[in-house]
């Protein structure tokens, strides 16, 4: 059978279901009931019907005790609104899909009612020791040392400058001279030997040749 035909037949098994315990079943034992869903086989063959009841344990086992008393009856008045040659069977599970919801909300409220506690707790609160719970104090040490060995380089090179400043300033336009002197002196002196050398090698070699 088509899912859509399944369907139809489930959806009408409901209301007919409902009807009957709202109207038809008068046992005392049946609580505030209300039927949920409604799942068929694909053959059509059983029929699962959903319910909840309102009220704690005791209502919840006197409901499930009318309904097995029931079974029958429904079934009878199911399959006449059907008219089906094969009237499925009916099994009755409470949903546990609302209790289950009803749980759940409870937790989130908890939850939320924590979460505003601890907000209102931390809006008026103040850190126990250092805001920077990381920073130690071999860290400050550290960072002091490098700030002074930075002071220390700066102050020597300084100094380093000022000595060259002296220095250049000692050496007047007279050493300067001198030095210059001295200098040319020498290149004058390698180059007249160099000329009275080659003389002498040439007269000596005319010598010979003769």
């Amino acid at each position: 059978m088509s899912g859509q035909r399944v369907r139809k037949v489930a959806d009408r098994i409901k209301v007919v279901v409902a009807e009957m315990l709202e109207r038809r079943i008068k046992d005392p034992r049946l609580g505030f009931i209300t039927v949920t869903d409604v799942r068929v086989s694909g053959d059509t063959q059983q029929a699962t019907v959903f319910y909840t009841v309102l009220g704690g344990p005791d209502e919840i086992d006197g409901t499930a005790a009318a309904l097995r008393s029931a079974t029958g009856l429904l079934r009878s008045e199911v399959g006449k609104a059907l008219g089906m040659r094969h009237t499925p069977t009916l099994d009755f599970i409470l949903d546990a899909v609302p209790e289950n919801a009803r749980y759940i909300e409870d937790l989130l409220a908890k939850a939320r009612e924590s979460d505003a506690e601890v907000a209102a707790r931390a809006a008026g609160a103040s850190y126990a020791g250092d805001p920077d719970p990381y920073r130690t104090d071999v860290e400050d040490d550290l960072a002091d040392d490098d700030s002074e060995d930075d002071y220390l380089e700066d102050d020597d090179l300084g100094d380093d400058e000022e000595d060259l400043a002296d220095d250049s300033a000692d050496i007047g336009p007279d050493d300067a001279s001198a030095d210059g002197g001295a200098i040319d002196g020498a290149i004058d002196g390698g180059i007249d030997g160099g000329i009275d050398g080659a003389a002498e090698r040439e007269s000596a070699g005319g010598g010979i040749r003769s």
